[in-house]
């Protein structure tokens, strides 16, 4: 097991890989140009990961008629090592293979078992994973990530999650086991932060960015020049804090954020409304006939209430933490667009500073697989020749 970095690495070897991923054909001069590498230290870089099959030239892309040497363009290698990401979410969990550009290269989602027992859930999830390993048969795997809710500390513990009922659960060492890799463990929604940093290169270096998701949870990261924040007391727990107006959402009336916005709050309260719902998408369906119409009014007052909420919890900590940019992520967003407008206007009309930089992820409906992704591919993107190496001792 290895502790997650979750941030954008400045050894040599991992800052080349990164140009070269990033950039598809690349040339070494490129990558000095870009890293402020000499070119000695581009070529000796680009050399070992050629060698550890991270990296390959293509002589076939080089340019025509130059005299002297050609200047061979560089690009990850398709056929190079693999990483497998593994995200557990409260109702459904997905498991993704990643090839080390980032780019998802298969993926399948199960039901996560309705158990309070870590057992049952991580046997079935075990079970799943090594059969979608025999798809990738004869490629070196890197080894796996999983992306989980709630508090992880460095030894890949679950030391809490509320809404799986676990505590204390040795998960990295048991997958490990179970599916005969190295697993790195990491919470959630700091993943998804890393994975916007591994994509968005305007982020590495730019102050900061405030990640905020909404789904069966509602949680936010930090990430501070081109470092994902990792408080050693686990991850900023936002599902308490209190909400305002919720006529329709927040069924149980306990006053809480997570408890009014979260999917199955948004349904529950749907179907106390008098709405035959058992999804999230099943409301949305409703709010197409329009709002005019008696279910349609009902389905159109839940979205604007939710989208309200979200909106005015997103103000509510960016004014707190005061980031140069907030980054909304998860289904609550992205699933009905319809939301956003609600969102924002709350946003605007709650913030101290409305001007500030908002938009949404766009991973979209793939923010899951992207947050096992960048948890799967930390080791090879902190140390890229350390982790070829791992696989190969």
């Amino acid at each position: 097991m290895f502790a997650p970095q979750l941030r954008v690495a400045d050894k040599p070897a991992a800052a080349v890989l990164r140009v070269i991923r990033r950039g598809g054909l690349v040339l070494r001069d490129e990558i000095a140009r870009e890293t402020g590498l000499s070119a000695a230290t581009v070529n000796r870089q680009v050399t070992a990961l050629i060698e550890a099959g991270l990296v390959h030239e293509r002589a076939d892309r080089a340019a025509s008629g130059v005299v002297g040497r050609p200047r061979l363009p560089l690009e990850i290698d398709p056929d190079g090592p693999l990483a497998l990401g593994i995200h557990i979410g409260f109702r459904v969990s997905t498991i993704t293979m990643h090839d080390v550009s980032g780019k998802t290269v298969g993926a399948i989602q199960i039901p996560t078992p309705a158990s309070t027992d870590p057992g049952e859930v991580l046997s079935v999830v075990a079970t799943s994973a090594r059969r979608f390993l025999t798809r990738w048969g004869g490629r070196s795997i890197l080894g796996a990530g999983v992306a989980i809710g709630g508090r992880v500390d460095d030894r890949g513990v679950v030391v809490d999650h509320p809404r799986l009922k676990w505590s204390g659960v040795a998960l990295g060492e048991r997958l490990s086991g179970a599916i005969g890799l190295p697993v790195t463990v990491a919470p959630h929604v700091e993943a998804m932060a890393a994975a916007e940093l591994h994509l968005s290169p305007e982020l590495e270096s730019q102050g900061s960015t405030l990640y905020f998701y909404g789904r069966e949870t509602v949680g936010v990261a930090l990430a501070l020049h081109g470092a994902v924040h990792a408080p050693k007391s686990g991850p900023h727990t936002i599902g308490h804090l209190p909400i305002r107006g919720a006529d329709l959402l927040d069924t149980h009336r306990t006053g809480r954020l997570e408890d009014a916005v979260t999917d199955t709050a948004f349904v529950d309260a749907a179907v106390a409304a008098g709405l035959t719902a058992r999804t999230p998408a099943d409301v949305h369906k409703i709010a197409e006939q329009g709002p005019d119409t008696a279910d349609g009014g009902i389905a159109h007052a839940l979205i604007a209430e939710r989208g309200r909420l979200l909106g005015e919890a997103v103000a509510l900590v960016a004014d707190i933490f005061n980031p140069d940019r907030v980054i909304l992520g998860g289904q609550a967003f992205t699933d009905y667009p319809a939301i956003l407008p609600e969102v924002s206007r709350a946003l605007k009309a709650t913030s101290a500073e409305p001007g500030r930089e908002v938009r949404v992820t766009s991973a979209a409906a793939r923010v899951q697989q992207q947050a096992a992704g960048a948890v799967a591919l930390d080791g090879v993107y902190t140390d890229p020749l350390g982790a070829v190496a791992r696989i190969s001792a």
